[in-house]
């Protein structure tokens, strides 16, 4: 049996409770055996990342309202990073404005979803985004390891 430390890492950088309730049924029902790791905040996650952490996330699920260090902050800091722009960094939020989109994508956003407002909808989307992440692609490192 794989233990905690072992398994891949996912950050969740989301400050309402039941959206990150609905990623963490997503991870369930997707059958995924990955650690989670909450933000409520960019900068919470910007300290989860930092220079002294072996934390190298699978992905970086990355809500763009949030308190203080807001995603976009935190977002341009990491693919201003040397070392953390190869993390992937998939934006969730409920904002469709043409003007966040286009801000995530120069900062290098990986991707950009906007979250659908019925909870079906909005479960199959993180179904679809982490199986896509977790599964599918062939990521530049590992957690924990250099690039």
């Amino acid at each position: 049996m794989r233990t905690v430390s072992s398994l891949r890492t996912i950050i969740v950088v989301e400050d309402s409770d039941e959206d990150f309730d609905t990623v963490s049924q997503a991870v369930h029902h997707a059958g995924l055996m990955v650690n989670v790791q909450r933000a409520m905040t960019g900068g919470d996650c910007l300290d989860l990342l930092g220079a002294r952490s072996a934390i190298r996330p699978a992905v970086v699920l990355m809500d763009l309202n949030t308190p203080g260090v807001d995603g976009r902050e935190a977002l341009a800091a990491i693919k201003g990073d040397s070392v953390l722009k190869l993390v992937s960094v998939v934006v969730f939020s409920t904002s469709d404005d043409p003007r966040d989109r286009a801000f995530c994508y120069a900062a290098g956003a990986n991707a950009y979803h906007v979250k659908p407002i019925r909870y079906p909808d909005h479960l199959q989307l993180l179904i679809d985004v982490l199986l896509y992440w977790l599964k599918r692609v062939t990521l530049p490192y590992l957690d924990g390891a250099s690039a």
